[in-house]
């Protein structure tokens, strides 16, 4: 009843329906309605076991709509068959700005198709693929990809096993991308040499303004390039580094950064055994510990 109202709606433009159990035939009449209705702009079907028929259905809409900027499928269910049909539809879509496919099993196709996509897409700016079982292999080609796209400003890829390998891509990537404002890294299976290589990145990118590195274990060598990273960036505004085994020694490496370093708003440097209380001169600072 819903879709067949949005067939015929020309006001209504956000619509939430999470948590609903549509599945994929809900989906299917959802997906339908989209490509006859010109008002939606945003739209919330997160938890709803649209599995990959459902998935497919809707990325066959958005090549078709023009009016959606916003679209949440967080826990679908989707797998690597959606998440491919939601790529091709990212080359052909022109209005798209925000997608969030959380949680959706993607696995290494849906990542190394998503990753594509983005080296055609020239309208999403945030894109959320946590959780998606991606490796190092996607981790390289979602690396490669910010090389090239030039509109995506924020890029969430916690809680997947990007490594060694995806790690170091993803940091050489942030040398020369210069759209990204915001990173998150959260639990990627990221050790000292990772951190190192995102410390070098820090000195030499300046649009990124938040980087989440929580829960990987970046170690004492980690920490103290971090550090002196911030001592040389002047964009960064938040950082969060909880639970990243940094080690009480960091503590000093820290301290010289935040004497140095004037424009970080917001620094999480929780459950890492700093043994003494940091201090900053900077007002604007929200420093945790």
């Amino acid at each position: 009843a819903l879709a067949d109202a949005l067939c015929k709606n020309s006001t209504l433009t956000s619509l939430n329906l999470s948590d609903n159990e549509l599945g994929s035939e809900g989906g299917k009449a959802l997906a339908n309605a989209l490509c006859k209705n010109s008002t939606l702009t945003s739209l919330d079907l997160h938890e709803n076991e649209l599995g990959s028929e459902g998935g497919k259905a809707l990325a066959d809409a958005l090549c078709k709509n023009s009016t959606l900027i916003f679209l949440i499928l967080f826990f679908n269910f989707l797998g690597p068959e959606g998440g491919k049909a939601l790529a091709d539809a990212l080359c052909k879509n022109s209005t798209l700005i925000s997608l969030d496919l959380e949680e959706n099993n993607l696995g290494t196709e849906g990542g190394k198709a998503l990753a594509d996509a983005l080296c055609k897409n020239s309208t999403l700016t945030k894109l959320d693929l946590r959780r998606n079982n991606l490796g190092s292999e996607e981790g390289k080609a979602l690396a490669d990809a910010l090389c090239k796209n030039f509109t995506l400003t924020s890029l969430n890829l916690g809680q997947n096993y990007l490594g060694s390998e995806g790690g170091k891509a993803l940091a050489d990537a942030l040398c020369k991308n210069s759209m990204l404002t915001s990173l998150n890294l959260d639990s990627s299976y990221l050790e000292s040499e990772e951190g190192k290589a995102l410390a070098d990145a820090l000195c030499k990118n300046s649009t990124l303004t938040s980087l989440s590195i929580v829960w990987n274990n970046l170690g004492s060598e980690g920490g103290k390039a971090l550090a002196d990273a911030l001592c040389k960036n002047s964009t960064l505004t938040s950082l969060d580094l909880y639970g990243d085994n940094l080690g009480s020694e960091r503590g000093k490496a820290f301290a010289e950064a935040l004497c140095k370093n004037s424009t970080l708003k917001d620094l999480n440097l929780y459950f890492n055994d700093i043994e003494f209380e940091l201090t900053s001169t900077n007002p604007n600072l929200k420093l945790s510990q």
